[in-house]
């Protein structure tokens, strides 16, 4: 009878229910469920959303994390922010003046050439005399010229024939006469020695003590039109470098 009973008791389950080997599978399964849920966070997507790709962010939010990234970094390299500072130094503000940025840049400043506000030589006009000119339109325009200037006028008249016209023309061209006649004067040739009436007036009218007048004449005009000196009443000085230089250095001012 003994052998029956322990026969039972072998073949029949201690605890009726599930499985035992059953039971371990589905508790594994709730640890690992309850593990998840502490972790991520109960889910707030409904069932069958799709949800968002960590792996993948969106460009935007790519280059902004980017930035963020580079401006907070402690390992930013001080060059880098060295070398923004200074090209944003160099950059001119606006509405300044480039030459003005470069003055202050190296130091120095612009000074205005003194070479370009000073007058110009006056061309010398070439030996002879043109009858052809009209002398009274050379000599107003001389004269406008020479009050903007601060020169004289100096008035020359003579013949293409007259050997002392030609040996004083000789001298107006050297170098140093030259240079005092451009830098003091503005020079009109007239022609009275052929049969001009209007040049014979000219000469009157600035040579006013009449007589036999001896070429060439000369006669220096103020810018105001006033007559300074004629060489027909005080007579002409030497025909040579010193003579002409000294007459034309005296009646400058």
């Amino acid at each position: 009878m003994l052998r029956p009973v322990r026969a039972d008791r072998r073949t029949q389950p201690s605890h009726p229910g599930t499985p035992r080997g059953t039971r371990l599978p589905l508790l594994a399964a709730a640890v690992v469920a309850a593990g998840l849920t502490a972790a991520c966070g109960p889910s707030t997507q409904p069932v069958g959303s799709a949800a968002p790709s960590a792996a993948s962010p969106s460009p935007e939010l790519s280059a902004a994390s980017a930035t963020e990234s580079a401006t907070s970094s402690p390992e930013a390299s001080p060059t880098a922010s060295a070398s923004a500072s200074a090209s944003v130094s160099a950059t001119p503000r606006p509405g300044s003046s480039p030459a003005k940025a470069g003055s202050a840049a190296t130091g120095t400043q612009s000074k205005p050439s003194r070479a370009a506000d000073a007058a110009q030589p006056a061309a010398v006009p070439g030996p002879g005399y043109d009858s052809s000119a009209d002398a009274q339109k050379l000599i107003d325009a001389a004269l406008r010229t020479a009050k903007s200037e601060g020169r004289m006028v100096l008035l020359d008249f003579g013949a293409n024939w007259c050997g002392n016209c030609k040996a004083a023309d000789k001298v107006f061209a050297q170098p140093q006469t030259a240079a005092i006649l451009g830098g003091s004067y503005r020079m009109v040739k007239i022609d009275i020695g052929g049969n001009s009436s209007a040049n014979s007036a000219l000469l009157r009218k600035y040579s006013p003590s009449g007589g036999t007048y001896t070429m060439p004449v000369l006669v220096v005009v103020s810018p105001s039109g006033s007559i300074r000196t004629d060489t027909h009443v005080t007579g002409n000085p030497s025909l040579t470098a010193e003579g002409i230089n000294s007459f034309l250095r005296k009646w400058a001012s």
